[in-house]
């Protein structure tokens, strides 16, 4: 149940800003190259002694120093290889294959971009590279932006006037194609700025883009961590070592169309003043990295390059309009077909495991056409990303590809797209960005879900998101919140007529709110500054009880008073938070069980309609309440508290304690038991197993279920990501369930598999009505002979199982020792699937009722039956009734089962002359499954018991026996009258 494992090796001893995104535990053809040098040193003198040192070096590295991915999806950047003597080496083993340094680069970038990993990670859709290039434009550099609405990157995109710039015409501008020397390219987080850069260096790479002779990619976020000056040669060689032999081509403009890309400019502080940052030429001389991008943008420092450089917009007044030669903007996908192809090109990658692609790619494009705020939602490709996993999770049919959380998927969005990224770099808090957003339109969020709203006024986004804007920082921060950030969240809705804002996907709105929650943002200034000064106290009286225990016979007693009065505090202010911490579970618990949402959908229903849409009209009425659930906000608040989501969090600068997630727990416990013990509808109860799969604690999951001992989820719809779900949080302490009743539930045998670690540990268990056939029976057969199943009752009516089918479950029958009661009516078994059920059934001493009606059994197959049954020595009652058994059969019937003690036989309504003394259970049994047979069959069927009854009616001359053959015929009128109408 663990996701995102290798989360837990991050290293700590880096800073948040400095931390990549992800992780990968050998360097891509590392072990190849390995080999190689291997092979090539066994030519050479190299001693035993340096080659053992080598190979201790390679272990290391392998074993604990890891390999961070150079790219991050959305809005990420190159970041050089942490540096290692055997990552140095590891470039100098291309050589094996090229000496020339071109084409030595071409391969190292290539395999840094691309890695394995890459393509099949942990996640819930692929890494790797799109081949969908978003929509990017002319930016007329005098435009400046002001209001909320026009921070959108929709609004921007539809209005803007520049014209559309090809992915490799960017270095020409105009119709004159005049190729510029210093390109810049903006876009908001999520826009797809990376995506782009990355394609660009892939084409150069597979040699598809021919325009550059050598692309030298940086990252802003990694040169800012060098505190001292260094020469743009050195700087080169330290990032890419196997490029030291061109810089002399480089310097001197001998190798011409070189392209220098620094990505993230934001995170540097470029001066273009000349009194503050001095002009230079030699690429020898030492500089700071922020003096050096000035210089190459001054066109002093190596004139002939080209520079192409990334931003967020409110970076962009950093560079003089002098020194650029195009700006350009990102737009995303600013159409549907553009949209299409992506999903197209994710969701039709096997490999990921979605069952039925094609249908729900069709429903996809219906509601992107139909509904055209997730239309707008998919301008920016990182959200085609999110439904893209969206989807994926909740439709994935392969137990062999990982799955993870909604929650996990939810924080790995915001960590691929934004990471550590500090709101501004020359803030001295530094606030990161993610604890912005949860702190601002996290109470956005959270005040839309208390008043059911999911639309807000601008009156409302000046309300929440400029609460506490005092200071000039503070407006500095809102001022590059609205320019970069804002319509990553928000953006305007296109289904009202006066100006109003939603979020662009509906469950952002309830995730955002439960980081608020979580995070405990909601804390009054005087419970911030209480935490602190508890902290200091807390440090500073640890750090002095060694000291005073050894001057204690020195110090006065006062002296020991004041002390342990200041020690107190920390204790008091412990339980005024823990308080707190009462309040966030309470919080959970409460919007977890309202009564106002027991008849709605599950949630994982919901979610699927607000992608897929509903098929049919849809009142509006019905679709506003559904928006006005928010039945995923308490899911969202238990996902984050699960540790993997922490390590995430803690990444984004939003680190939860774990004695704060301790105390929420303790408290949450009581709450979720208390709840739990009562009759809870099957939407609610399968969403109160989701929450336990979203909070990912085994031994929490165990105190909580353990007082569940019935579980009914009929009529519900059991996909396979339900019964995954289901089986993963009973099976984690093998929790014995009682009854477990998922009649009518729509089950299929791959949802069944599913199932199978889940009903090992059942009892009685209740299937009837799905649409489980032959390929479904292997499964029970694998279940019924299992060591470790405890099933006794299973319930199959209903199921298209048939004579074939039968084959399999027989086989499982015969070997099991726990079943004692077994109904397959209507099954579809006829004659020849009763025949293999009977070779079968004397193996198993344990059976002690078998339910075959509405089977179309004939004589012969049920006297054979019978037969056995008279020689078993625990069956107690047969099920026969509603079969193709004559009347002649059926005494034949009642007469063998005569002849053995105990052995009850239930046929027909009627024994003889007397009704049967099982006919009410009989009738009962006839009018709840009436709806599996046809009409005509069904009315056939009653008109012979009726034809029973009246027969035995006048063969009989006890009037006690009349008038219980009338009470026992005016009951089947009635029903045949119910089914009529």
């Amino acid at each position: 149940m663990r996701y995102w494992k290798y989360i837990s090796h991050l290293p700590r001893r880096q800073p948040p800003s400095a931390v990549h995104r992800l992780s990968i535990f050998t360097i891509p053809g590392y072990e190849n190259c390995l080999s190689a040098l291997q092979h090539s040193l066994s030519g050479t003198s190299c001693s035993w002694t340096s080659w053992r040192c080598f190979s201790l070096q390679k272990q290391r590295l392998l074993s604990a120093y890891p390999v961070w991915s150079p790219y991050k999806i959305g809005a990420g950047t190159f970041s050089a290889l942490p540096t290692h003597p055997l990552i140095n080496c590891s470039t100098q083993l291309f050589s094996t294959v090229t000496t020339d340094p071109v084409e030595k680069h071409r391969s190292f970038v290539h395999a840094w971009l691309n890695p394995p990993y890459m393509e099949k990670s942990d996640s819930t859709v692929s890494l790797g590279p799109m081949h969908v290039e978003p929509i990017i434009k002319e930016k007329l550099l005098e435009r400046q932006h002001n209001l909320f609405v026009e921070h959108t990157v929709q609004t921007q995109g539809l209005e803007s006037d520049g014209r559309i710039i090809p992915l490799n015409d960017l270095f020409e501008t105009g119709s004159s194609r005049i190729p510029v020397k210093t390109v810049v390219l903006c876009g908001t987080v999520g826009t797809g700025k990376s995506t782009v850069v990355k394609k660009l260096v892939t084409a150069w790479c597979s040699k598809k883009l021919d325009k550059f002779s050598l692309i030298v990619p940086f990252s802003c976020e990694d040169l800012s961590l060098e505190k001292k000056p260094i020469t743009f040669n050195k700087l080169i060689c330290k990032k890419y070592l196997h490029l030291r032999s061109l810089l002399p081509d480089i310097s001197s403009g001998k190798l011409q169309n070189v392209l220098f890309i620094f990505s993230d400019m934001e995170r540097m502080k470029l001066d273009f003043q000349q009194a503050r940052t001095e002009l230079c030429s030699d690429p020898d001389e030492p500089l700071m990295p922020d003096a050096i991008i000035v210089n190459l943008l001054r066109k002093y420092l190596l004139p002939e390059v080209n520079v192409l450089i990334t931003m967020r917009p409110s970076a962009l007044e950093q560079i003089p309009s002098t020194y650029i030669g195009l700006c350009a903007q990102i737009y995303g996908f600013s159409d549907t077909e553009r949209q299409k192809m992506y999903f197209m090109d994710v969701l039709q990658q096997s490999e990921y495991g979605i069952c039925d692609t094609e249908n729900h790619m069709e429903m996809l494009y219906r509601n992107l056409e139909r509904q055209n705020q997730l239309a707008v939602t998919c301008f920016l490709p990182s959200y085609c990303w999110l439904i893209s996993a969206m989807l994926r999770f909740l439709h994935f049919s392969s137990p062999s590809v990982p799955l993870g959380t909604l929650t996990g998927m939810y924080t790995t969005f915001l960590y691929t797209n934004i990471g550590g990224e500090i709101l501004d770099s020359s803030s001295p808090d530094q606030m990161s960005l993610v604890r912005y957003v949860a702190k601002t339109v996290g109470r956005l969020a959270y005040e839309g879900i208390k008043q059911k709203k999911t639309s807000f006024s601008e009156e409302d986004l000046r309300e929440y998101l400029e609460v506490e804007m005092k200071t000039e920082q503070e407006l500095n921060q809102l001022n590059i919140f609205r320019s970069d950030v804002f319509s990553f969240f928000l953006t305007p809705c296109v289904q009202q007529r006066e100006e109003r804002f939603v979020f662009n996907i509906p469950a952002m709105q309830e995730y955002l709110a439960a980081m608020h929650i979580v995070l405990d943002e909601r804390r009054t200034t005087l419970q911030r500054i209480g935490k602190d000064v508890s902290e200091v106290i807390q440090k500073a009286s640890e750090d002095l009880s060694a000291l005073l225990n050894i001057l204690a016979k020195y110090l006065p007693l006062r002296l020991f008073t004041l002390l342990n009065l200041l020690r107190m505090f920390p204790r008091l202010y412990g339980k005024l938070g823990g308080k707190s911490k009462s309040r966030i579970a309470r919080t959970v618990a409460v919007e977890m069980f309202e009564e106002e949402e027991e008849q709605n959908d599950d949630v994982l229903d919901q979610i699927s309609a607000s992608v897929l849409g509903v098929e049919g009209p849809v009142s509006s009425t019905g679709e506003e309440k559904h928006i006005e659930a928010f039945e995923l906000f308490p899911m969202f608040m238990g996902g984050l508290l699960s540790q993997d989501n922490r390590n995430l969090l803690d990444h984004l600068g939003c680190t939860i304690p774990n004695f704060a997630v301790h105390e929420i727990t303790k408290a949450l416990k009581n709450h979720l038991i208390t709840n739990s013990q009562k009759k809870l509808p099957s939407s609610e109860l399968m969403d109160f197993f989701f929450f336990l799969y979203e909070f990912q604690n085994p031994h929490f999951t165990c105190e909580v279920v353990k007082s569940l001992k019935r579980i009914n989820l009929s009529s519900s719809r059991m996909t396979f990501l339900k019964c995954f779900i289901l089986s993963s949080v009973l099976s984690c302490c093998n929790h014995v369930v009682e009854e477990l009743d998922m009649s009518s539930s729509n089950l299929t045998t791959e949802a069944l598999k599913a199932l199978i670690p889940l009903l090992r540990h059942c009892v009685n268990v209740n299937l009837q009505r799905n649409t489980l056939g032959p390929e479904a029976c292997v499964e029970f057969k694998r279940l019924l002979l299992d060591k470790e199943c405890t099933i006794k009752t299973l319930s199959l009516c209903g199921n298209p199982i048939s004579n074939i089918g039968v084959q399999h479950l027989a086989e499982g029958i015969a070997g099991n020792e726990t079943l004692s009661h077994l109904s397959l009516l209507h099954t579809s078994l006829g004659d020849e699937g009763v025949r293999v059920l009977t070779s079968h059934i004397g193996k198993n001493q344990h059976l002690k009722e078998l339910n075959l009606a509405f089977n179309s059994i004939s004589d012969s197959a049920a006297l054979e039956l019978i037969e056995v049954a008279r020689n078993h020595s625990s069956l107690e009652k047969i099920d026969l009734y509603v079969n193709d058994i004559s009347a002649d059969g059926k005494k034949s019937l009642h007469a063998v089962s005569k002849q053995r003690e105990g052995l009850n036989v239930l046929v027909s309504l009627t024994e003889g002359t007397d009704v049967s003394q099982h006919w009410k259970l009989i009738f009962n049994a006839v009018e709840k499954n009436a709806g599996l047979l046809e009409q005509k069959a069904l009315f056939g069927h009653l008109d012979l018991l009726l034809k029973d009854l009246e027969n035995g009616r006048e063969h009989t001359g006890n009037l006690l026996k009349k008038i219980k053959f009338l009470k026992a015929e005016k009951e089947v009128r009635k029903l045949q009258k119910k089914l009529k109408h």
